[in-house]
């Protein structure tokens, strides 16, 4: 079978981790790109959960432009936070 070359670009630091953790694994990091390949291609889908941070939802994003429009014009009531650990004062 022949073999062609994948290269990727990816920040040094998340390089190293993955390396790590796949020595960890006894894997090197081209057995487990070929592994993530394999699987993908045979179940024709992304093996692991992908989702976007609700937070950033439009819904959400709506939400936080009116309640900063709203504090903006003066008709919100600004809340101290409070450490349950250390209470107000620290």
């Amino acid at each position: 079978m022949a073999q062609t070359t994948v290269s990727v670009r990816i920040d040094d630091e998340l390089k190293r981790e993955f390396d790590e953790v796949c020595n960890e694994l006894g894997l090197s990091m081209t057995t487990a790109i070929i592994m993530l390949a394999k699987k993908m291609t045979r179940e024709k889908r992304i093996p692991f959960e992908v989702s976007v941070d609700p937070f950033y939802s439009e819904e959400n994003m709506a939400r936080l432009r009116s309640s900063i429009s709203q504090m903006e014009a003066g008709n919100g009531t600004i809340h101290e936070v409070v450490d349950d650990d250390q209470g107000v004062d620290g």
